[in-house]
């Protein structure tokens, strides 16, 4: 699966439970993959932000970040049996998506404090509600790229 359309993204909706999360997902690991699965099973069908190149460097992530491309960071996570549809987005926050698609439920990773994320306020002005799900010990991309290093 590549890239989807807002539009398309609305289109699939159709009456139900939107998940929604974001991130880089840059090299997908089993850490990403249990989380994508359990905030599937939050809702009805799950949508996945990624943060474009642009934004991933302005985040900060580190050099050579992200190691790849949207496209085909997109492929893969949209190829997973879990992700209903991915969407790119250009902003360090995936506020403008979350205004445009209102998911009931926003998910993030336990490694993130909801009163402290940007989106919370946005997510509960419509009644959406923010999860946070707790991480696989010891599995990121960060950790991956530091073990390459080493090595």
């Amino acid at each position: 699966m590549s890239l989807i359309t807002l539009e398309e993204a609305l289109s699939l909706r159709q009456g139900r439970k939107l998940v929604f999360t974001n991130g880089v997902f840059d090299i997908l690991h089993a850490g990403h993959v249990e989380y994508l699965q359990a905030a599937r099973k939050l809702g009805d069908f799950l949508i996945v932000g990624l943060n474009s190149d642009a934004s991933v460097r302005a985040l900060g992530k580190g050099a050579g970040r992200p190691i790849n491309p949207l496209e085909d960071r997109a492929l893969v996570v949209g190829a997973l049996r879990c992700v209903d549809g991915v969407i790119g987005f250009e902003q360090t926050t995936p506020n403008a998506l979350i205004e445009a698609l209102r998911p009931e439920v926003h998910v993030k990773g336990g490694d993130y404090d909801p009163e402290s994320m940007p989106e919370t306020p946005l997510v509960r002005s419509y009644g959406g509600e923010v999860v946070i799900l707790p991480l696989r010990p010891g599995r990121s991309t960060t950790g991956i790229l530091r073990k390459l290093a080493d090595s």
